[in-house]
């Protein structure tokens, strides 16, 4: 009842769900409750209110992708993997979060529900595509939320609401349908804490038979082992991969972060850029998922799109194969460099995002009408690249009031490792206690 009463009321000024389902939440919860009292509780998060992001398959709701051109009169009979792992271990999903069409941007407004709002300023952006997931944990309505990367997607909204948000190793928590923008795109949790990602992603990351790109179960929990600290490991610090233009106050508060991890016993050692700006490479990996997405719309369905997702299809249409196999080719020189850097560190840190949260309307923070959104998120894409596991984690305000995040990326599968660097830091630095002062009325 707290959580349904609290979204209600911040609704109006966040415009962060698509939808408060309070009758179907009751009713769960009131199962859960029955359970409970009988000893029987169902599974890990059994009563507990989870939020699912408007890309992601949920039974008996509408699934609009943020557009127009979805039909919500359809039948919604299945659950996505994520979805149903929730419902097994008996979380209550009670409404479904906001994201700009089809979560082809990182910035939380579509032809559909409008702008989403950040709770820090509300005439600031959250970020996307799962800006209405993090706009809602920050602002203390659910626990926890489903989010989807493509291209920072997660880690984005995460850092600018200041909270916690993983991109998990690709594979490692199953999806389905497949997402047309391929495999830079990753499921994961967005939380207050760690140690709530930690369960959640335990959870999420259980088998289902319907991705056959998904690795091969763990059978992890990632609780075990998430207090064991940070002691003796090797931590790479690039505070602008070679190539990032950084706010300044972002670039100070990241720099002094880092006394946090090495107040826990890891060596934090600046290094040089082991890569150039895969900038180009992920725009030919972003458009030719637009084009996949959209090709089977008719002209009058694209007409009532986003004008910048249009954009990007009527770009995707001058690539070349070649250019694709450049891309591609690209992308694995990428994954070589990152393999090798891991070769002598343990993890690398970067600030997460370039600029803190720019005013809404706006697809870059000068407001200029580029049609890509990438010279402010330098840090998030790469790892899309190269389908690492990356977490982004709060480690200080602006003068202004604005979140700003610290990134943590490590090797390929190593998820714990990410998790229990990241909880080492939240201790030294218990930024996850800080909540947004949302205005009254």
């Amino acid at each position: 009842e707290a959580v349904l009463a609290r979204a209600e009321a911040l609704q109006p000024r966040l415009n962060a769900f698509t939808m408060i389902d309070a009758d179907g939440a009751r009713a769960a919860a009131r199962e859960s409750e029955a359970r409970w009292q009988s000893g029987r509780p169902l599974g890990r998060l059994d009563g507990v209110p989870v939020t699912v992001k408007d890309l992601l398959l949920t039974r008996g709701w509408p699934t609009r992708r943020g557009s127009h051109t979805v039909d919500p009169d359809q039948p919604w009979t299945e659950d996505a993997p994520v979805v149903a792992r929730l419902r097994e271990h008996g979380a209550i999903p009670f409404a479904k979060t906001t994201t700009p069409e089809y979560g082809w941007k990182g910035l939380d407004d579509s032809p559909l529900t409008g702008f989403t709002r950040n709770p820090w300023n509300l005439e600031r952006t959250p970020g996307g595509s799962s800006g209405g997931a993090a706009a809602q944990v920050a602002a203390g309505i659910g626990p926890l939320a489903l989010g989807t990367d493509g291209g920072g997607s997660i880690r984005i909204p995460a850092a600018f609401c200041g909270i916690f948000g993983l991109k998990p190793s690709f594979g490692r928590v199953p999806a389905w349908p497949a997402s047309p923008f391929s495999t830079v795109a990753h499921v994961g949790p967005m939380t207050r804490s760690v140690t709530d990602a930690a369960l959640m992603l335990t959870v999420l990351a259980e088998p289902d038979w319907r991705d056959w790109y998904a690795l091969p179960p763990a059978g992890a929990d990632y609780c075990d082992g998430l207090e064991a600290g940070i002691a003796g490991l090797r931590i790479a610090w690039s505070p602008d991969l070679g190539h990032a233009e950084l706010h300044p106050e972002v670039a100070a508060l990241t720099e002094a972060a880092l006394e946090g991890l090495r107040e826990q016993g890891a060596q934090v050692e600046r290094i040089d850029p082991p890569f150039a700006d895969p900038a180009e490479p992920f725009w030919i990996h972003w458009l030719m998922g637009a084009r996949n997405l959209l090709r089977n719309l008719t002209p009058a369905q694209r007409e009532k799109l986003d004008p910048g997702l249009r954009h990007c299809f009527e770009d995707s249409l001058d690539i070349t194969v070649e250019q694709i196999l450049d891309a591609q080719n690209a992308r694995a020189a990428l994954g070589l460099s990152m393999n090798r850097l891991h070769q002598d560190y343990d993890l690398l840190a970067t600030p997460s995002l370039a600029v803190p949260a720019f005013p809404l309307g706006r697809l870059d923070p000068e407001g200029r009408e580029d049609r890509n959104w990438l010279g402010w998120t330098p840090f998030s894409y790469p790892f899309n690249l190269t389908q690492q596991p990356a977490a982004t984690m709060p480690c200080g305000l602006t003068a202004d009031g604005l979140p700003v995040g610290l990134q943590l990326v490590g090797p390929m599968h190593g998820d714990a490792l990410v998790l229990r660097a990241a909880r080492a830091f939240e201790q030294a630095r218990p930024w996850h206690h800080r909540r947004p002062p949302l205005p009254a009325g």
